[in-house]
């Protein structure tokens, strides 16, 4: 394989992001004793392996291969039993994760996706600056490493993902797309099985390469007609599928993972202003207002609370969702824990030209609805003009007044 395929990404907007090790590394992330041993997730000796660690691969251990097998060669492995409530948790937070990344993500199995980022790029970075953002996040949020491929298609971001591996990420940049893969034996094409890969080496095609100068009559001979279009178009890196995420975005939110567990709730309370207003952001941007607000706690034992509340309205305004999302995170019983990771989303999600506004007749007569309304587009414009950083929210000093109310959010200029 080619070392040095270049660093341009202006054109991949395509990424794969596969799970290390799915299984054992989830068990691996609940053990933390087991880290750096060979673990072996598989059920009695007469099932298969369902995932193995990079330790217990060493051994010759891998997928698929009988227990009874892998007890032979790994005798000194941590077998484990598969927790499938365990994976498919941990393959939803992941999904989550890249779902607030773009919402064109396509979920190929419980451990791996291909998203589309091109239109995410102005507003996270270029495509492997998103790569490495997620591979970050997923290991400080869950302890879990992912390979990511970057690429132009999805055929060459998921071969880019397996040549990563493990914990890494690889660009092929468009214009290097078929350098790379000339390179790779022939078995690196989707559809080649092993049966396929002995039937085209008996016609002397090893190699990808090998493949795409073959005659296409002789190849059509050799895997059928339909094969042999769809393997050589593969092989001169020709892959126009998109990528066809599989449920419509229906929910938008932002939440963080603490550097050091949070004991003072009202450093939990700054940083949930500050997820409310990212999440009113986005919602004004994309044209949507959330009919209810849910919030996401995890402690520090991980244990994950869940809370949300519907809205008289739908609103987009950072002082509503902040208000009820500050509610809804006081009810929660950390039974003394201190907070690990906080999230706010808005649910239920309407276009704003056609959903309808229903005032409290506090708002009505006040008009505070269209005051906030005038702030929040000033900030919007602040922020377009001068980046997101120029303008923050900050709480109100509650007045005695209002001590039974809650704080609501002021402009401020840093």
């Amino acid at each position: 394989m080619p070392r040095d395929l270049g660093d341009k990404d202006s054109d991949c907007s395509i990424l794969h992001v596969d799970m290390d090790a799915f299984f054992a590394s989830v068990e691996v992330a609940r053990r933390p004793e087991l880290r750096g041993r060979p673990v072996i997730v598989a059920g009695s000796d007469r099932s298969v392996v369902l995932a193995a660690t990079y330790e217990a691969r060493a051994f010759g251990v891998h997928s698929a291969m009988p227990a009874s097998t892998a007890r032979r060669l790994c005798p000194q492995a941590v077998y484990i039993r598969p927790d499938g409530a365990a994976y498919r948790a941990a393959s939803a937070a992941v999904m989550e994760i890249l779902g607030e990344v773009t919402t064109l993500v396509e979920p190929v199995s419980v451990d791996e996706a291909f998203l589309d980022v091109e239109g995410a790029r102005r507003r996270l970075g270029s495509s492997t600056e998103i790569a490495r953002k997620i591979r970050a996040r997923v290991h400080r949020e869950l302890g879990l490493t992912c390979s990511v491929g970057v690429a132009s298609t999805k055929f060459v971001a998921k071969l880019a993902s397996t040549h990563a591996k493990p914990d890494g990420m690889m660009l092929v940049p468009r214009e290097s797309t078929v350098r790379f893969l000339h390179s790779l034996p022939v078995g690196a094409l989707w559809g080649v099985g092993e049966k396929t890969e002995k039937n085209l080496a008996s016609w002397g095609i090893t190699t990808v390469e090998q493949l795409s100068r073959t005659d296409p009559l002789v190849l059509r001979q050799a895997v059928g007609v339909a094969a042999a279009a769809h393997l050589f178009d593969l092989s001169w890196g020709r892959d126009p599928r998109p990528v066809e995420p599989t449920r419509r975005e229906r929910s938008i939110g932002a939440e963080t993972t603490f550097a050091h567990d949070v004991v003072d709730l009202s450093v939990v309370e700054a940083r949930l202003l500050e997820l409310s207003d990212r999440c009113a952001d986005r919602l004004r941007s994309q044209g949507f207002l959330a009919r209810t607000v849910s919030v996401k706690v995890r402690s520090s034992d991980f244990r994950t609370l869940t809370r949300s509340r519907s809205l008289v309205s739908p609103t987009d305004s950072v002082r509503e969702i902040y208000a009820v999302a500050r509610e809804l995170v006081s009810s929660v019983d950390l039974k003394g824990l201190p907070v690990r990771l906080v999230g706010v989303r808005g649910e239920g999600l309407e276009a704003r030209e056609s959903a309808a506004l229903q005032l409290t007749l506090e708002d009505a007569v006040a008009g505070s609805t269209d005051q906030q309304r005038l702030a929040d587009t000033a900030i919007d414009q602040v922020r377009l003009r001068f980046g997101r950083a120029a303008i923050k929210q900050a709480s109100a000093t509650t007045t005695s007044s209002q001590r039974s109310t809650t704080a609501v959010p002021n402009v401020e200029l840093s």
